[in-house]
């Protein structure tokens, strides 16, 4: 195996390794919340996580239920401080974007952005499209590239499901511009994915999952090939 093989298997088994850690520590603290709810004489709680408050923490779609949900270690409700790069962390099914987002230097510019909306591909949707040398390759010698299509899942400013419905079309910040269409309570984006799991808020950042990769594809990738 070459260096760069070596480093390309690296980041992609970390992003994997940092996201089963995340789901242990979900699972752990669930079972602790859960012992903590047993006394007869505990009074009814009202903190800002409970009723009305949890609203900006609500998500939509069909993989929704799959994710952690309301005020469990890395559901909706739990992101709602966090800056973009740090909540892509928690999303358990955005591995592959968000090691792309921090091979290409995205991370760094989503931390630091005023406001964006992210259309992220699932790691099911990366894997069907490119092969694993394909995505090797993006993750190490062709960033530039890697950059370049993530940025076509960007668009300025924190639009909501409803907002790039009502929309119609966006332009993403690699400058493409994507339909956007209904698809019964989902959108639909070029006719090449749909939101999955729709609004996660953030601090700086509107989070969509989406099951399909948009934008210009390397050429390597044209022929869709599935990863190993």
């Amino acid at each position: 195996m070459t260096g760069n093989e070596d480093e390309s298997t690296g980041v992609l088994d970390r992003a994997v390794r940092r996201s089963l850690v995340r789901l242990v520590v979900v699972a752990l603290l669930t079972i602790a919340a859960s012992s903590c709810t047993d006394s007869d004489d505990a009074p009814e709680r009202t903190d800002s996580r409970n009723g009305p408050a949890s609203t900006p923490g609500a998500v939509s779609g069909p993989l929704c239920d799959q994710l952690p949900t309301g005020t469990d270690p890395g559901g909706p409700a739990t992101l709602t401080s966090e800056p973009a790069d740090a909540a892509l962390e928690w999303i358990p099914v955005l591995t592959i974007f968000e090691a792309g987002a921090r091979a290409s230097g995205l991370a760094a510019d989503l931390r630091a952005t005023d406001g964006v909306t992210i259309l992220a591909p699932t790691d099911d949707a990366f894997t069907t499209t490119f092969s694993r040398a394909t995505l090797d390759e993006l993750l190490i010698s062709r960033r530039g590239e890697l950059r370049a299509l993530l940025r076509a899942h960007m668009i300025d400013g924190q639009l909501s499901l409803a907002e790039l419905l009502d929309a119609g079309s966006v332009t993403t910040l690699a400058g493409n511009s994507l339909n956007v269409s209904p698809a019964d309570t989902m959108a639909r984006l070029d006719d090449r994915a749909e939101t999955v799991c729709a609004d996660y808020r953030v601090a700086n950042a509107r989070i969509h999952v989406i099951d399909g990769v948009l934008g210009e594809l390397p050429e390597a990738a044209q022929d869709g090939a599935p990863s190993d």
